[in-house]
């Protein structure tokens, strides 16, 4: 759907360029970002979106169909740009086991603190339905894939387990919300995670279960 807005301009309606779809779902995302920011998940609604934008209900419902549909959107968002700044970093980084997880934990840490305090409402709203719960676990398995792929080579002839993956998911999704909510620093919540994962590589390396 493509929309030409009206904006008054000296006492007059002056029509504007018509926005590109992807422009215009990018405008969208911005904004609810800025929502989200200012007044939490909870208050992030279509309607209030198309009323933040200055567009109409219609163009947001094209573009999202549900508040669902818009939360998942942000998400997978989210995960874009956490993905493009790792994988940037990683190719940047040392093959080597400290040089992995450095990437990794700084990674992970600074783009939740990027994000700033909204991400971690969006997240706690995905878990609300099975549905949006069920997209947030296919990102994170994409992400525990990439992390396997990564550290495998420094396990020798041990297993790199899905729970001790899972584990490491959980406590960077700690200790970066800690960070993001300023109860520790974003260097204390680097080099816990970094140890995290040194830790968890070196157990698998031995054999020990989890």
């Amino acid at each position: 759907m493509s929309i030409t807005e009206q904006g008054p301009i000296d006492g007059q309606h002056k029509p504007r360029r018509r926005l590109a779809r992807e422009e215009r779902l990018r405008q969208l995302l911005d904004v609810a970002w800025q929502l989200v920011s200012n007044e939490g998940s909870e208050a992030l609604t279509l309607g209030r979106l198309a009323e933040h934008a200055g567009v109409t209900k219609p163009v947001v419902y094209d573009h999202f169909a549900s508040r669902s549909g818009l939360l998942a959107a942000l998400y997978k968002d989210f995960d874009q740009r956490q993905t493009s700044i790792m994988d940037a970093a990683v190719q940047a980084s040392e093959p080597t086991l400290l040089g992995r997880a450095t990437v990794i934990a700084s990674s992970y840490v600074d783009c939740v603190l990027l994000q700033g305090r909204e991400i971690p409402g969006v997240i706690a709203a995905l878990a609300s339905t099975p549905e949006l719960e069920k997209t947030k676990r296919e990102y994170e398995a994409v992400f525990l894939s990439k992390c396997h792929t990564l550290f495998l080579p420094f396990v020798g002839a041990g297993e790199l387990k899905s729970a001790s993956l899972h584990a490491m998911l959980g406590a960077a999704g700690a200790l970066s919300d800690a960070a993001a909510n300023g109860e520790i620093t974003a260097e204390a919540a680097k080099d816990e995670l970094l140890a995290v994962i040194v830790a968890m590589v070196a157990r698998n390396a031995r054999g020990e279960v989890d």
